[in-house]
């Protein structure tokens, strides 16, 4: 390193990057801690009060803003908010108090005839219909008044579509966040992956006007992951680097939206913790060049 490269450290950054933090690499983060503005991790892992898991928690805490992100709250069931699920999520929120908190669009919770609860093993989409619209903004605010903050909601990479709908899913979530005054969690790469499914002739162009459809106040984090592409169908699989597309479809976003903090996430198939690091350093990257580029066209 020369005097003229200043230590990753004190590198100027457009906007706050993180990962998303996963067992494997919990000894090798708090010893190294790389310079990252903030770690992720999934709220349900951390419920079970005391205990090794909330401890390495409270580690990290100790040197980085913690953004909780669930996938369990089913923001559009019909069936409401789980009161024990909720009591789970606003006891760990209180203890940790992350700097962002975040679930999906989706639902994944129903009570069969009998009053049998069921809940599915998948996020899946919501009909993007004004009673759909009702029941999520219902649960949301719910969410919002027991953990006396607003949370952040994400669309999803989905595998099917309903029949019916009133309105376009960037108009869903606009309401959302209009109606509640919850944030919106942008993931771009779950974006990439559903227009590629659609079959668009040009996909890029339909994410760009996907983008560009959301409100810039609302978004309050932007997603990165990798995908697998089966050749029927893309699956949305956290399991690889980045790729061109999206990190493209990225800079378009932080141009629409600003500098927003950035996550790269990544949940099979685990690399090293370089790795990630890597990818960060890369977001920075893009982050620096859109940003940048914006200003100078300003």
């Amino acid at each position: 390193m020369t005097a003229a490269e200043p230590p990753v450290s004190q590198a100027p950054r457009a906007c706050a990057t993180g990962i998303g933090w996963r067992h494997p690499h919990d000894a090798e983060l708090l010893e190294q801690q790389p310079a990252l503005d903030f770690l992720e991790v999934h709220s349900e892992n951390f419920f079970a009060p005391g205990g090794a898991a909330r401890a390495v928690l409270r580690q990290g805490r100790e040197r980085y803003p913690i953004s909780l992100h669930g996938v369990g709250l089913s923001l559009g069931s019909a069936q409401g908010i789980d009161p024990w699920h909720l009591a789970r999520l606003a006891e760990l929120v209180h203890e940790i108090e992350p700097v962002r908190v975040s679930d999906h669009a989706c639902f994944a919770r129903g009570v069969l005839p009998g009053g049998v609860a069921l809940h599915a093993s998948d996020l899946l989409p919501s009909p993007f219909t004004r009673d759909a619209l009702d029941t999520m903004c219902a649960n949301v605010q719910r969410v919002q008044d027991r953990l006396r903050r607003p949370i952040a909601v994400e669309n999803l990479s989905t595998y099917l579509r309903w029949r019916v709908a009133d309105m376009d899913e960037p108009t869903f979530l606009n309401a959302l966040a209009q109606r509640t005054g919850c944030q919106l969690l942008v993931d771009v790469n779950n974006i990439c992956v559903n227009a590629l499914n659609d079959g668009y002739a040009n996909p890029l162009d339909s994410c760009r006007r996907w983008l560009d459809a959301i409100v810039p106040g609302a978004v309050a984090e932007l997603h990165l992951a990798g995908h697998v592409d089966c050749g029927d169908i893309v699956i949305d699989d956290h399991g690889s680097r980045v790729c061109a597309d999206v990190w493209s479809l990225y800079r378009h976003a932080l141009q629409r939206f600003g500098a927003v903090p950035s996550l790269i996430e990544w949940d099979t198939d685990l690399p090293a913790l370089s790795v990630l690091l890597d990818e960060a350093a890369t977001a920075r990257y893009h982050a620096s060049v859109a940003l940048v580029g914006e200003a100078v066209a300003a």
